[in-house]
C-alpha cells in the first residue's frame, strides 16, 4: 500500500516541487496539494491521508492551528510533518508541542523529505539536524527555562538519557542504534519507556523536553 500524502503550502513552486519529489517514489502517492490551512483541514476530512506535509505560515489558517485542531481530534491520522523556512523560532517550538511528527527546513534535500514522510507514516519522526542545532543554540543557554521542563514520572536510566540525547540531535532510530551499538528493537523499547515516563505524545515532544531540560546539551 502506498503512503498517501496531502501537501499544504501557500507557495505554488514549493507545492509543485514537493509533489514531483514525492511522486517519483513508488511507495508514495500525493492525493492533493492545497494553498492554506482551511483547505488542508478539508482535504484531510475528504481524503484521510497518512501524512500531511504542512507549512507554518499560510493564509486563513496557519500550520500551528491546523496541527492543534488535528491533534485535538485524537485520531492517529494524518501524521504531520512541518516544513518551514524557520524564520521564527517560537513557531517551531509551539509546533513541537502541538503534535507534529517531523520538522524539515524547506531547503532540505529531496532524500530527507522522502525519509521524513516515510518515517511519519510508520509513527517515527525525523527532525532536520539544522533545526536541532538552531534550537539547541537558542534554548540550551537559558538556564531559567530548565525549570519549566516537566519532571518525568520516574528518573530516566543512563541508557535512556543517551538515547534521548541522540534523538534531540535529529537522529533516526537506525542511526541511534548504530551510534550506541544496540539493536533497533532496543532503541524502540527505550523510547517507549521514556515516552511513558514523560507522558509525551510522540518522539518530537521527547526531543523538546530534552532541549528544555538541558539534557540535550549536557555531556554523557
Amino acid at each position: 500500500m502506498a503512503i498517501t500524502v496531502v501537501i499544504a503550502d501557500d507557495q505554488e513552486m514549493v507545492r509543485t516541487g514537493f509533489r514531483m519529489i514525492l511522486e517519483s517514489q513508488a511507495d508514495i502517492e500525493v492525493l492533493d496539494d492545497v494553498v492554506d490551512g482551511e483547505a488542508a483541514l478539508d482535504a484531510v476530512r475528504r481524503l484521510n491521508p497518512d501524512v500531511l506535509l504542512l507549512d507554518i505560515r499560510m493564509p486563513r489558517l496557519d500550520g500551528l492551528e491546523v496541527t492543534r485542531r488535528l491533534a485535538a481530534t485524537g485520531n492517529e491520522r494524518p501524521r504531520i510533518v512541518i516544513c518551514t523556512t524557520f524564520d521564527l523560532d517560537e513557531y517551531v517550538h509551539a509546533a513541537l508541542h502541538g503534535g507534529a511528527s517531523g520538522f524539515l527546513l524547506k531547503d532540505a534535500s529531496p532524500a530527507m523529505l522522502v525519509e521524513a514522510v516515510r518515517a511519519a507514516a510508520v509513527g517515527d519522526s525525523l527532525v532536520s539536524p539544522a533545526i536541532t542545532v538552531r534550537l539547541l543554540r537558542e534554548m540550551a543557554p537559558a538556564a531559567d527555562r530548565k525549570a519549566e521542563a516537566k519532571k518525568p514520572a520516574e528518573p530516566l536510566t543512563e541508557r535512556e538519557r543517551e538515547v534521548v540525547r541522540c534523538l534531540a540531535r535529529g537522529l533516526t532510530n537506525n542511526e541511534i542504534a548504530a551510534e550506541l551499538f544496540v539493536s533497533l528493537s532496543t532503541v524502540k523499547t527505550h523510547l517507549a519507556n521514556v515516552q511513558a515516563k514523560l507522558d509525551a505524545r510522540n518522539r518530537v515532544e521527547i526531543a523538546a523536553w530534552a532541549w528544555e531540560s538541558g539534557l540535550a546539551a549536557s555531556t554523557p
